[in-house]
């Protein structure tokens, strides 16, 4: 139940495809696999920790890296490189890592004090990978077995770290090709961080499973992304809604640029009206939105160029299950609004040493006409399924923001606002943003006999959190509205 064994298989049938090209070069399949032992062996030399941190660019690297954590019998904790340090070390120290993949020149960009100290690094610039690597015999793994640990924010302002198996894994890989048609024949465009979910399935795992030619770039640059399109021709293009917004703003970019998609995909957050409508009339090309949370790993719906609607996320991978359903606790029916719950082979072992958030999301749900339940997974979005089978997402249960296609809770950012001095208290809610699908807009109190420093007080946030996490926008306001036991009520706020 595990992907190591038939990406093994793939690259060893015709090891001298092209597979992957970066910024730095091409990657034969052999190459990669051949990496992989390399970094095999270097993880059981240097590290004792069950769990090792990879922290790298859209390249491919990270793929290398990954099966490497797997060949050495090891679980891999993708890093969040855009986290600052306090968030970062967080995450280091509540996932039991003691080593590190990276490479020099990220530790270069980002400073390599950012990492503590009781750290190993493995650095893969610096690793030789010439000769022959050794040829260890990689583990057999079980369904349950834990295969990578990605953190995701969480409602207490702390990371929480979603446990996602191998079974979990190769259940995604495998729906998320039977779905969408995808063969070796298909080519990918990979952009989207590989520390994200659907950074790890649909652009990594996914060409690696099928042997699909995949070229990733560590940034997104509009022009460039043009130019990689006409030179690599890949039809299939997964990313966030700004990155449309994004690739828009090349105002010499035609249609002919473009004509080799022929799945471009839109997730991490609701795709804009004037973005679809606009990519559309401009390219002749339409954005296919999907769905997932890292959770469900993460794929979940998908629309395909033979099965879509507009404003949809398409129709649930095979094994997903999709019910809809009120605060009651009752199933509802086609075309009702209500919370999305999820079930199937995909969904999370759980949160890593958080049973007790675990038990919120995790439940067993009885479908109709069925004399068992099942594991299901509260998603808390709202959402509708038509009578055809498509789901709609119609709102958001949680208040989770989504900025740029990453999940940011308002509390996060609130517990750093109140550390100001001047700040008394505050909330944060989402503001529509054409770029960034949301931006967070801060309301403050204000202590007594303080000053009100919208500049200084943005000038705080820079320094203590991510900086897409800033507030567009601090407000000063005389009281924040509040429910009868003192509780700040986000939802009485307005950014109109």
């Amino acid at each position: 139940m595990s992907l190591l064994w038939p990406i093994i298989r793939r690259c060893l049938a015709s090891p001298t495809a092209e597979l992957i090209v970066d910024d730095n070069g091409t990657y034969s399949r052999m190459k990669v696999l051949a990496g992989a032992f390399y970094m095999a062996e270097q993880i059981t030399k240097t590290t004792s920790a069950k769990h090792v941190g990879v922290m790298l660019p859209t390249s491919g690297a990270f793929p290398v890296a990954l099966l490497g954590c797997w060949i050495a019998g090891r679980v891999a904790v993708p890093l969040n490189y855009l986290l600052n340090r306090d968030e970062l070390g967080f995450v280091i120290d509540d996932s039991d890592i003691d080593t590190i993949i990276t490479a020099g020149r990220m530790l270069e960009f980002l400073g390599e004090d950012l990492i503590p100290p009781r750290i190993h690094l493995i650095k893969m610039d610096e690793v030789d990978f010439t000769g022959m690597p050794s040829l260890r015999w990689p583990p057999i793994y079980r369904r349950d077995d834990l295969a990578v640990l990605i953190y995701t924010s969480g409602t207490s302002g702390r990371p929480k770290g979603v446990m996602l198996s191998h079974g979990n894994l190769h259940a995604n890989v495998r729906a998320s090709v039977q779905h969408a048609r995808i063969t070796a024949t298909n080519g990918f465009l990979g952009i989207l961080p590989q520390f994200h979910s659907f950074g790890i399935t649909v652009l990594t795992l996914i060409p690696l499973y099928v042997g699909a030619k995949v070229t990733y770039t560590a940034r997104f640059l509009p022009k460039k992304i043009f130019q990689l399109i006409k030179r690599h021709q890949p039809d299939i293009f997964i990313g966030v809604p700004s990155m449309y917004g994004g690739l828009l703003s090349v105002k010499d970019a035609t249609p002919e640029d473009v004509a080799s998609l022929k799945l471009p995909v839109s997730g991490g957050e609701p795709l804009p009206d004037a973005v679809f409508e606009a990519f559309q009339e401009r390219f002749n090309i339409k954005i296919l939105e999907g769905y997932g949370l890292t959770e469900t790993s993460p794929a979940t719906h998908w629309s395909t160029a033979h099965a879509n609607k507009r404003h949809s996320v398409g129709k649930a991978l095979p094994g997903v299950r999709t019910f809809i359903m009120d605060e009651s606790g009752n199933l509802l029916g086609p075309d009702q609004d209500g919370e999305v719950i999820l079930a199937g082979p995909n969904v999370m072992l759980g949160y890593y040493k958080r049973p007790d958030l675990t038990q919120q999301v995790i439940f067993p749900v009885t479908p109709p006409g069925a004399d068992r339940p099942v594991r299901a997974f509260r998603t808390g979005d709202i959402g509708r399924v038509d009578e055809d089978g498509f789901l709609y997402i119609t709102g958001r249960k949680k208040e989770m923001l989504i900025i740029g296609g990453e999940n940011v809770f308002p509390r996060e950012i609130e517990e750093v606002l109140n550390r100001h001095p001047d700040v008394k208290a505050s909330a944060v809610i989402g503001k529509s943003d054409g770029v960034r699908g949301e931006v967070p807009v801060a309301f403050v109190e204000i202590h007594e006999d303080h000053g009100f420093d919208e500049a200084a007080i943005r000038g705080f946030l820079r320094e203590q959190i991510a900086s897409f996490k800033v507030p567009r926008e601090v407000r000063r306001v005389d009281e924040l509205p509040r429910n009868p036991t003192g509780k700040i009520l986000r939802r009485q706020l307005s950014v109109d």
